[in-house]
């Protein structure tokens, strides 16, 4: 290992796990079947369930207001039904596409939907994508996350399975750090503002007030990559949905309590 790789090691273990009393004075919980909501001071709780001030509820109203438009064709509600009929898919995703054998989560489908009404050119971090990914994701709150594989695509939806289990377990970037080293090994601490959560992806999309914006869980997990200096993937790539996946197995039987918001 270079000395400057050592070096940045030794600062983020001193980050991790040895905190200044004064830092480490809240009682965060470690339990790793919790939501991240369990890592948010009360002030942003009740931002988050104030729907009068909170940033969620623009695109709620978005995401609802475009379900139902068909201006432009069919609207998603004349294809789908209700948004209430769709409580069971956001907990659903990812999944395999039955053409390409590629995982696919709800934004890439909600592109692919979108397109196949003439709507193309969206992007995952597009507007109307986040706003229906939002909505839909409301629309499944209490809902159990239940990803599986369908019979016929059990083994290739295991090899995709293994690769997002090895990917959280191996060291990237001049951090030299792998996912479990924060999201299973310091649960509860604090590291900067923030209180590291068990990374079960219950809340996505999220209003990250550090983006002033919302984002998929596919920008997330690239902004992982970032924080542990590491070459970031491009966005849509088949490892951040495999990365994805093995999170959501990981968090299976938990509830859809998203969108919500992070620091």
């Amino acid at each position: 290992m270079s000395v400057a790789r050592l070096a940045l090691t030794f600062a983020v273990i001193a980050v991790l796990g040895a905190m200044p009393a004064a830092i480490m004075a809240a009682d965060w919980p470690t339990d790793p079947k919790l939501s991240g909501n369990a890592s948010l001071p009360p002030g942003l709780i009740t931002l988050q369930n104030d729907t009068s001030s909170s940033p969620i509820t623009l695109y709620l109203d978005r995401g609802r207001t475009l379900w139902m438009d068909a201006s432009q064709g069919k609207s998603c509600a004349d294809c789908h039904g209700p948004l209430t009929s769709m409580k069971t898919s956001a907990g659903s995703f990812p999944r395999l596409s039955a053409g390409s054998g590629k995982l696919i989560n709800l934004e890439d489908q909600i592109i692919t939907c979108r397109s196949r009404a003439g709507l193309a050119g969206d992007k995952l971090e597009s507007e109307p994508i986040l706003a229906l990914s939002s909505a839909l994701h409301d629309a499944a709150k209490g809902q159990v996350i239940h990803v599986h594989a369908q019979p016929a695509q059990t083994t290739l939806w295991q090899e995709h399975l293994q690769t997002g289990a090895k990917l959280y377990t191996t060291r990237l970037g001049r951090m030299n750090l792998a996912c479990a080293h924060c999201h299973d090994q310091n649960i509860g601490k604090q590291m900067r503002s923030d209180v590291i959560s068990p990374a079960n992806p219950t809340g996505f999309p999220i209003y990250r007030m550090s983006w002033q914006g919302m984002g998929s869980i596919d920008r997330r997990l690239r902004a992982c990559y970032s924080g542990v200096q590491a070459t970031m993937p491009p966005a849509g790539d088949q490892t951040l949905r495999q990365l994805e996946l093995y999170l959501k197995v990981r968090a299976q039987g938990l509830t859809v309590d998203g969108p919500s918001i992070r620091r």
